[in-house]
């Protein structure tokens, strides 16, 4: 009797310690499949983010292509520099273009965000083009043929005409009848006479400027007075060297900072970048002053 009960509580104690153990292992159990649920939840998200941004992604790009489709290609056909011989022969066929009555339109458009409203009418969808041009020469045709934009040398105030073909000033382009052109840089002045593009006078000096300074402050502080009075200087004697020229149309052209100075006095202005001495530079000055950028709508 004794053998059997003491048998009974062996086998009570083995079970308490299974039922601990599967206790346990149901625990384990419990943990690994809230880990799982986990896992899964966390995929399920991130499948769903991934899906919400292909789907931003694909609306953007369809935004993109509905905007390029407003604006053409979003870029110009094609662009081209002209001068010279290449800028006469395509002004010269623009000048052939013929139209019925208020077939062509010519205008310049001066600021990018002052858009006339027969260009917008006149472009439609390529306005964002023009814009991007401007300042510019805008020409084009009822039919579509001709959609271009010019840059000008010379601006004319602006405009928008129809007529039976285009309106272009050619004195806006190319260099015409007698004028003078004058570089000017901090250190360095040049005035050309032309008669057409032939050069009949010119006129140029160096001045000496100051281009290093003492370390310190105070010295810092010196060096850029006396730069600035060497530069106020310099810029008296360039406009003395003006007044002394004989034709008439002035164009100035040179650095950006010193061009307000000659605003007054000149039919246009313009920054270029003309290094050198002074008879080169004016040479290389004057072809980027008539340069003229096309672009194809």
């Amino acid at each position: 009797m004794l053998e059997e009960l003491f048998g009974r509580r062996s086998l009570k104690g083995r079970i308490e310690e299974l039922e601990e153990e599967k206790r346990h292992l149901q625990r384990q159990l419990d943990a690994e499949q809230d880990r799982r649920a986990d896992a899964v939840s966390d995929r399920q998200d991130a499948e769903e983010r991934v899906n919400r941004l292909e789907d931003r992604v694909t609306e953007l790009e369809d935004r993109v292509q509905r905007q390029q489709g407003k604006s053409g290609r979003g870029e110009f056909r094609r662009e081209e520099t002209l001068s010279g011989e290449r800028l006469d022969d395509v002004l010269d066929r623009l000048d052939s273009v013929e139209t019925g009555p208020e077939g062509a339109l010519t205008a310049y458009v001066a600021d990018e965000h002052d858009l006339p409203a027969a260009v917008r009418d006149a472009v439609g969808d390529d306005a964002p083009l023009v814009r991007r041009a401007a300042p510019c020469l805008l020409v084009v045709d009822d039919a579509g043929l001709v959609g271009t934009t010019l840059s000008t040398p010379v601006s004319p105030e602006p405009f928008a005409e129809w007529r039976d073909g285009f309106a272009i000033d050619h004195t806006w382009f190319e260099p015409t009848g007698e004028y003078a052109v004058a570089l000017v840089r901090s250190d360095l002045f040049a005035l050309g006479e032309y008669e057409g593009r032939d050069r009949t006078a010119f006129h140029g000096f160096d001045s000496e400027l100051k281009s290093q300074h003492s370390k310190g402050g105070f010295s810092q502080a010196r060096f850029e007075r006396l730069r600035d009075a060497q530069i106020d200087s310099h810029v008296d004697r360039c406009l003395a060297a003006i007044e002394e020229r004989d034709a008439e149309r002035l164009y100035v052209v040179g650095e950006r900072s010193l061009l307000p100075k000659f605003a007054d006095r000149a039919d246009a202005t313009q920054p270029v970048d003309a290094t050198g001495e002074p008879e080169a530079a004016l040479a290389d000055a004057v072809h980027e002053f008539w340069r003229v950028r096309l672009r194809v709508l």
